[in-house]
């Protein structure tokens, strides 16, 4: 069964906070290639959080079986 949104940005936000101590301020889709099974690419622009300052990035997710596995960035502006 395919995730929800909302479960997605959940694990996006949690995979952000544990590896780069970043908050999830705003996370838009922009290409969303997951399968039903959760395998696939999601490429999102975010706005995230570190201490008192944000940033906005383009960061593309690969998911394996529902769990993130790797993230490329770039950052805008």
């Amino acid at each position: 069964m395919a995730m929800t949104d909302q479960e997605i940005t959940d694990k996006i936000a949690a995979y952000l906070r544990s590896n780069y101590g970043e908050t999830l301020v705003r996370c838009e889709f922009l290409d969303d290639q997951l399968n039903e099974q959760g395998d696939g690419q999601l490429v999102t622009e975010c706005t995230v959080r570190v201490g008192a300052s944000t940033s906005d990035w383009r960061k593309t997710f690969t998911f394996r079986g529902g769990d993130i596995v790797n993230m490329t960035w770039q950052r805008l502006g």
